[in-house]
């Protein structure tokens, strides 16, 4: 993975002594809080509903063991034990004293991490595929030409002050596992007749008040021009995109509002100011880049081992987990292996110090020193040999790690929401745990197949629950916390692309919602053919179903 030279190293050690002195200031006095906000906001310093939250950029959800052990580390001296993995896949600690944040920014500069870019309206932390370099179905490995963005996008002086949050995700495969459309600009990577490496582009996407799925306004775009395309595309919506109304100001509402053909004509039009510029890419910085991500020393394995085939057919909670959490890779003899952060009991995404330790152990020990974060905020080592598999799950067990669910109902995508972020509308954590409670029957959760369940405490939707087949909002009635549901959501794996669910209907007490999402999988259960997916059934038969059996007992008190 990607390494820093000096220039990165004084840049962000720069920033830390900077910072340092801005906070000095504010807790002088020199600074009031509206002189400091945009100042912490640059560092990624949010105040929360209790506290500070600093959130951490994972550059492409990319860690090394030692960066993963620091993440550790100031869990235990920054915060109350535990950071918690977003959909973004940031890290986030939810406890932080304002005093202290220059320390734990000058820590995370001592392992090349920093929050930098993980706030404010400017280009965000870049997202790509949590199986990158090692998925059988690769076309292009993402991870450089997202590097190459970052770089560009980083401290960029004419993107650090957009209508809006801007946010880039890229992938390279087949199947599409960084939900690419729901991005302001998304880019496919592939490859054309001639072997060289061309890309789609997409602008628009998005959820929030207003959800949308992006469109492509470009094809084939060469390699070359990749940045000053993205430029073009930036540059446009800084001109036009809404500055009055922050509630209208993303990218997908100006791209709605002339149309994605008169977007893209615009963009062609300033493209041409920029195209051949500068900013064009080289085969040479493209492989200055590239050689960060060159494959580990791979051992030559045979396909099978015969200490793993046998684990498998005499462990069948072993076979379990190998079949939900470990994936093919293509590399004969390793597979890579996805670590549950969605045990009944915790909230999604959170690891504890004790926990982030471990898994940098058996980074070191099984997979190169390295790990990836995934959108559905769990934990990847990418590069395990099939022999140490059932070692791994063993390890994985005894840290909680190893819920084979991956996929499932109670693998939930959900936001902090109103435990802590003073946005929120609503708990989030609290419906995801009683929801994993009344699920929490492996076998049963296992035989419903796939089907994923995401929630967002508030409409700025950061659990992504537009995109899940079941999804849950937080709103506010009255005063109270009510949830609304949502159903037909997919984030863009098939072949269809990314759908957006439809709201069933009036919401739900928090007490309700076990039952209600009981009532859904029962529907399904009852309506299900020769196996299918929840979302072929919901395709298949529509929403009244579900929507006649979830309030068949009930009378809403809320419209």
């Amino acid at each position: 993975m990607y390494q820093y030279d000096q220039y990165d190293q004084t840049i962000v050690d720069e920033r830390v002594a900077q910072y340092r002195d801005q906070v000095r200031r504010r807790l002088s006095g020199e600074l009031s809080e509206e002189e400091f906000r945009p100042l912490r906001l640059q560092n990624g310093l949010y105040m929360q509903r209790h506290a500070y939250m600093h959130r951490i950029a994972i550059p492409y959800g990319n860690l090394r063991s030692d960066q993963l052990r620091m993440l550790a580390r100031i869990a235990r001296e920054h915060d109350r034990g535990y950071g918690h993995f977003s959909t973004r896949t940031n890290i986030q600690y939810n406890w932080i004293k304002l005093e202290e944040t220059p320390d734990l920014l000058a820590k995370l500069a001592s392992v090349q991490m920093h929050g930098i870019q993980t706030s404010g309206n400017c280009i965000r932390n870049i997202t790509a595929d949590q199986f990158a370099g090692v998925a059988p179905d690769e076309i292009v490995d993402p991870r450089p030409w997202a590097e190459v963005l970052r770089q560009w996008s980083t401290f960029h002086p004419e993107f650090a002050w957009l209508p809006r949050k801007f946010k880039i995700a890229v992938s390279g495969s087949k199947e599409d596992r960084v939900a690419v459309q729901i991005h302001d600009l998304g880019v496919y990577l592939k490859k054309n007749e001639a072997g060289e490496v061309v890309a789609s582009i997409l602008a628009g996407g998005g959820l929030g008040r207003t959800p949308i799925v992006g469109a492509i306004i470009r094809e084939d775009l060469p390699w070359q021009h990749l940045l000053t395309y993205c430029e073009a595309v930036l540059r446009v919506y800084n001109r036009y995109g809404r500055r009055d109304n922050m509630y209208k100001a993303r990218i997908k509402i100006l791209v709605k509002a002339l149309s994605p053909a008169k977007f893209a004509q615009q963009v062609e039009e300033e493209w041409q100011h920029l195209k051949d510029g500068p900013s064009t890419l080289t085969r040479e910085e493209v492989e200055r880049v590239a050689q960060y991500f060159t494959p580990p020393a791979y051992e030559k394995l045979a396909d099978t081992d015969a200490s793993y085939e046998k684990h498998l057919l005499e462990n069948r909670a072993f076979a379990r987990w190998v079949e939900r959490n470990v994936r093919p890779h293509r590399v004969s003899g390793y597979a890579a292996v996805t670590l549950s952060l969605k045990r009944t009991g915790t909230a999604p995404g959170d690891a504890t110090d004790t926990q982030m330790e471990a898994v940098a152990d058996w980074a070191d020990r099984f997979s190169y020193g390295q790990i990836r974060v995934s959108h559905e905020q769990n934990l990847i080592l990418a590069d395990v040999k099939k022999r140490d598999l059932f070692e791994l799950w063993t390890l994985a067990k005894e840290q909680g790690f190893a819920t084979p669910n991956i996929g499932l109902l109670t693998d939930i995508i959900a936001c902090p929401g109103g435990d802590f972020c003073s946005l929120a509308n609503a708990k989030s954590i609290p419906i995801a745990q009683a929801i994993q409670e009344r699920f929490d029957d492996l076998d049963y959760v296992h035989d419903l197949g796939d089907l994923s369940l995401n929630i967002s405490g508030c409409m700025n939707s950061c659990g992504h629950h537009h995109v899940g087949n079941i999804g849950v909002l937080g709103v506010d009635k009255d005063g109270a916390e009510w949830y609304q549901v949502s159903l037909g959501g997919e984030q863009g794996m098939g072949a269809q692309g990314a759908r957006l669910g439809r709201v069933i209907g009036p919401s739900f007490s928090a007490g309700e919602m076990p039952d209600v999402v009981s009532s859904i999988v029962d529907t399904f259960v009852d309506n299900r053919i020769d196996g299918e997916r929840f979302i072929d059934t919901y395709n298949r038969i529509g929403i009244a179903p579900f929507k006649e059996r979830v309030y068949a007992s009930r009378q809403p008190a809320h419209a």
